[in-house]
């Protein structure tokens, strides 16, 4: 195995967790319905649910996202006329993930990505998700930008896990091999058959006991180490 000098990072349920906050969902809500001049915010919410279903179909199995404009002007709100469209749609996105729940950085993360990054690693995040805004925001807010070399996000690159593709574009923009990469993720079918497909050194899975004991291990998603806590990430042998 060679040396390990980079580290990617998955974003959602590994380096941000979601919670469930009824008021921050139903300020969401009401703010989606409002952007979009929809008077029965229930309703309005039920219908961009139900558009959603195709679009989450078309993005799962062709390993694609759309852009903002896109996603709402193709998918989830198309009777919008086009300016007023593109005067929303990131807002619209951003509000649509919230409704979902409330994201907070995991548990440990901000001291295992300190301390990485202290060691002399170079970090990224490769991560599947909708909103082309979100996470530049969030990077900025938190004083978190400084760690990170390179965010590739799918609604930006188009791309999505488990396409290899989308490692393959981290590790040309941190300068690395791919073997010369870590990834760290919690999904075992979209997150490590890419990241094996494209050739990154070494996997590490973050899940929770009662999760894996659910999962199937294949010799196509097989990670290398398995940590149950986000702070053993600093005590894997890989990364000292």
């Amino acid at each position: 195995m060679e040396k390990i000098k980079g580290v990617f990072f998955d974003l959602g349920g590994t380096l941000r967790i979601l919670y469930d906050d009824a008021e921050h969902q139903t300020r969401a809500r009401a703010r989606m319905a409002q952007l979009a001049g929809a008077h029965d915010v229930d309703a309005f919410i039920d219908m961009v649910e139900e558009r959603y279903k195709p679009y989450r179909d078309w993005a799962l199995g062709e390993n694609r996202e759309s852009g903002d404009y896109e996603l709402w002007a193709k998918w989830l709100l198309p009777e919008l006329p086009e300016e007023r469209l593109r005067q929303i749609c990131h807002e619209m996105t951003f509000q649509y993930r919230q409704i979902k729940g409330i994201r907070r950085l995991v548990e440990g993360g901000l001291e295992v990505i300190r301390t990485l990054k202290d060691r002399g690693y170079t970090l990224g995040i490769i991560s599947n998700l909708i909103g082309e805004n979100e996470i530049a925001d969030w990077l900025r807010d938190d004083d978190l930008e400084q760690y990170f070399d390179t965010v590739v996000v799918s609604s930006i690159c188009h791309i999505r896990k488990p396409d290899p593709e989308i490692y393959r574009m981290g590790c040309r923009e941190l300068g690395l091999e791919p073997a010369q990469c870590a990834s760290v993720a919690d999904n075992l079918s979209r997150d490590f058959t890419g990241a094996k497909a494209a050739g990154i050194g070494a996997n590490i899975l973050f899940i929770s006991p009662e999760k894996l004991a659910k999962k199937t291990i294949t010799e196509e998603n097989r990670p290398d180490y398995i940590v149950h806590k986000f702070i053993d990430i600093l005590d894997l042998p890989i990364l000292q």
